[in-house]
C-alpha cells in the first residue's frame, strides 16, 4: 500500500510555469507505476500524464504534451509534474495517483492523493 500527498499548486498567471510534487509513503514506491490527473469543477478526473518505474517511459493527454513533464525520483519516493506555458483551462485540482501496472485511465489507479489545487488566471 502507498499513501501519496500532493504540493506545489497555488495561483500562477497564464503563460507560467508551476512544479507540483507528489510525495509518496511506502519502500515499494519504485515499483508503482505514477499518474497525475486533474478535474475542473463541472468535469469528469482526466487523465495528464504518467511515468513507469524506471522513468524510461512517459505518456501525456494531448493537452499538455509538450507544455508538461512528469518525472520521478525513486530515492527521494516523489514523482513531479513540471508544467509550463500554463493556460486558464489547465485550472483544476490536480491528483497524483499509483498503480502496480501502466494506465492512462483512472480506471487502473489503485491509491490517490488529496489533490491540490491549480488556478490560472487570464
Amino acid at each position: 500500500q502507498v499513501q501519496l500527498v500532493e504540493s506545489g499548486g497555488g495561483l500562477v498567471q497564464a503563460g507560467g510555469s508551476l512544479r507540483l510534487s507528489c510525495a509518496a509513503s511506502g519502500r515499494t514506491f519504485s515499483s508503482y507505476v505514477m499518474g497525475w490527473f486533474r478535474q475542473a469543477p463541472g468535469k469528469e478526473r482526466e487523465f495528464v500524464a504518467a511515468i513507469n518505474w524506471s522513468g524510461s517511459r512517459t505518456s501525456y493527454s494531448d493537452s499538455v504534451k509538450g507544455r508538461f513533464t512528469i518525472s520521478r525520483d525513486n530515492a527521494k519516493n516523489t514523482v513531479y509534474l513540471q508544467m509550463n506555458s500554463l493556460k486558464p483551462e489547465d485550472t483544476a485540482v490536480y491528483y497524483c495517483a499509483a498503480s502496480t501496472r501502466y494506465y492512462t485511465t483512472t480506471d487502473g489507479y489503485n491509491y490517490w492523493g488529496q489533490g491540490t489545487q491549480v488556478t490560472v488566471s487570464s
